[in-house]
């Protein structure tokens, strides 16, 4: 069983990079940005409270990013083992992890600078599906619609470059500056 974290900047190919490895070795990526993304997208009580933090300017506490972790890993789906991205963000999160999981390997993918932004500002995401689109290497059909679903195309809420890269994953979590 493996067990990898992939950490890097926002549009640094993190996901992309987790997916080809979960394809090799029939790994599961769990993305927390993914997990928000999801919850919010379908007005869970997990997105109502992160809403709610959000919009009083707070930060999601370690505590909920803790809690969303361990009932994803909680399922068990990863016989072979997973890809662990988005987490930990922080060493309060580090902490947590290391002594409740083992790890096998850390994979930390760096791109410089501009490219990441290049990336960030080129990502479109439906705002039915999901599916991600990216302008650069994976234009959809039609501009702005989902060649899937017919869905609008949308920016991510976290492709912004003036956004701190320890909040990349669009829910930031407290001591994002830990990494």
């Amino acid at each position: 069983m493996n067990k990898f974290i992939i950490m890097g900047p926002n549009g640094s190919g993190k996901g992309t990079q987790a997916a080809l490895l979960c394809k090799i070795y029939k790994l599961v990526h769990i993305s927390v940005g993914d997990i928000f993304r999801w919850n919010i997208q379908s007005h869970t009580k997990l997105a109502a409270r992160i809403q709610r933090i959000m919009n009083s300017g707070q930060l999601v506490s370690d505590d909920i990013v803790e809690e969303v972790v361990r009932a994803r890993l909680d399922q068990h789906d990863w016989n072979f083992g997973f890809i662990l991205d988005g987490f930990p963000r922080s060493v309060t999160q580090a902490t947590f992890f290391l002594e409740s999981y083992d790890i096998d390997a850390v994979i930390n993918i760096e791109v410089p600078d501009r490219a990441v932004i290049e990336r960030m500002l080129s990502r479109r995401l439906c705002s039915k599906c999901g599916l991600d689109f990216n302008l650069i290497s994976h234009r959809p059909k039609v501009a702005d619609t989902c060649d899937v679903c017919g869905g609008r195309l949308v920016s991510r809420p976290d492709d912004n470059p003036k956004r701190h890269p320890g909040t990349a994953q669009g829910i930031p979590c407290q001591d994002s500056t830990d990494h």
